[in-house]
């Protein structure tokens, strides 16, 4: 979080009991039930991010700062995550303070290219440390959210972009110069900017931004929802990314969980912890993986998600087809005996398509390491994946196999192995679909 911009306050709260549907474009008496739930978003995925970016900031000098060579092999490590599952991604550069800077902008296809919801958190940290919670945390947490996009193959009437800002920091540099860029045409299409900056803090509060009166009751209503009380947020108020979308007239809204200023009794009696700072490493060389409070790391987490399905505007849609799917969890023995995952298929008159559809989720920390095939009722072998991806993680991907000389009905099957050591997953989950 930058510390170099004055407050600034809004009076949303008289329109706080405006309905949901001015941001996801449903009336105000359109049932709940209507919107996809959104996915709990895994607490170890966020915190693997998190040793992912200490790891690069160890190996760089001890910090992701602008100009530093942990900065770009943050945005390097975020992009590749970002290309494996499907996003178009796109690196801005800026010049500040005599260095290059890096934004990274992805954009997760379909949705209304009229109507854009964004959810964004900066990725630099201060020359001092590595910003584990300043802001590995919104970055992780907003990243992992966005996976979960594609793993869910969320596919919402509006259209979804995340973006991860540069020198923050050094004055919001990253994030204006992102603003800036924008014709006036496409700002107006920006139907709301979500902020994630420090919400995992050691010793956390949870509060909310007031600004855009929709978006701040979608997260008062989740944490309500939780049994956890919220704080209207001031200590970061215009001195994070979202005052430069606020600045042109973008509605706004986000989460944070303190930083310097010392937790009040009345607050220590709301939400735990001691009367000391909410983070007492902010902007220090101990804002490690050991400064994060798991707690609030993992509700903020969920919270990013229950906004991005709940404010844009739709459900996911049934798949087209008959699906066949197991989501039983299978190990994956590290540099071991492959594995299998079943599925028993029936009910389907003759041969499999040339076109058959084969969802595979495969979590795993080296995606390199991984040989992936679907074998067929009668033994033949179709190759999915084979040590592809390099040092990405993960498989989730749809594969479209010519299975026309295979029977359809049978024992269907998912086979991995993991051929080098270090590395380790699960079968997370795998489906056939059938048009």
């Amino acid at each position: 979080m930058n510390i170099s911009v004055s407050r600034r306050f809004t009076a949303a709260a008289a329109l706080a009991a405006l309905a949901l549907g001015g941001l996801t474009g449903t009336s105000a008496s359109a049932s709940p039930a209507a919107a996809a739930a959104a996915p709990d978003i895994p607490l170890a995925n966020v915190k693997q991010h998190l040793t992912d970016l200490q790891s690069i900031a160890t190996a760089n000098g001890g910090n992701r700062a602008h100009g530093r060579t942990g900065y770009k092999a943050s945005i390097d490590f975020v992009k590749a995550k970002l290309d494996a599952a499907g996003y178009t991604t796109t690196i801005q550069q800026f010049t500040s303070n005599s260095a290059v800077g890096y934004n990274l902008i992805a954009d997760w296809p379909g949705g209304d290219p009229n109507q854009v919801l964004m959810a964004g958190a900066h990725l630099d940290s201060v020359s001092s440390g590595a910003g584990i919670n300043d802001n590995g945390s919104g970055s992780a947490a907003v990243l992992e959210t966005a996976l979960a996009v594609a793993r869910a193959g969320y596919q919402p009437s509006k259209h979804l972009r995340f973006g991860w800002w540069g020198a923050e920091e050094l004055g919001l540099v990253g994030s204006k110069y992102y603003v800036a860029q924008l014709p006036t045409t496409e700002r107006a299409k920006l139907s709301g900017y979500l902020n994630f900056d420090m919400i995992g803090s050691p010793n956390p509060g949870y509060f909310v931004y007031d600004d855009d009166p929709t978006i701040e009751t979608t997260f008062k209503n989740y944490f309500a929802g939780l049994g956890v009380p919220t704080e209207i947020e001031t200590e970061g108020d215009g001195r994070s990314d979202h005052a430069s979308f606020k600045n042109v007239g973008i509605p706004v809204g986000g989460l944070f969980t303190g930083a310097s200023r010392v937790k009040t009794s009345a607050q220590v009696a709301k939400w735990g912890g001691t009367a000391t700072a909410f983070d007492r490493c902010y902007h220090s060389s101990c804002d490690t993986t050991a400064n994060i409070n798991d707690t609030a790391l993992d509700r903020n987490s969920d919270a990013v998600a229950h906004a991005i399905w709940t404010l844009s505007g739709a459900s996911t849609p049934p798949p087209v087809g008959k699906v066949f799917e197991n989501a039983a969890d299978v190990s994956i023995p590290d540099n071991g005996a492959a594995v299998t995952s079943t599925v028993n298929v029936t009910g389907i008159t003759g041969n499999a398509p040339a076109t058959l559809s084969v969802g595979v989720d495969i979590v795993h920390t080296y995606r390199g390491d991984l040989v992936v095939d679907l074998v067929a009722p009668d033994g033949s072998v179709y190759s999915l994946s084979n040590r592809s991806g390099g040092s990405a993680d993960n498989i989730v991907q749809t594969f479209t196999v010519n299975a026309s000389s295979e029977v359809a009905n049978g024992a269907w099957k998912l086979r991995v192995q993991d051929t080098a050591s270090v590395d380790t997953g699960y079968i997370n989950g795998f489906k056939l679909t059938f048009p």
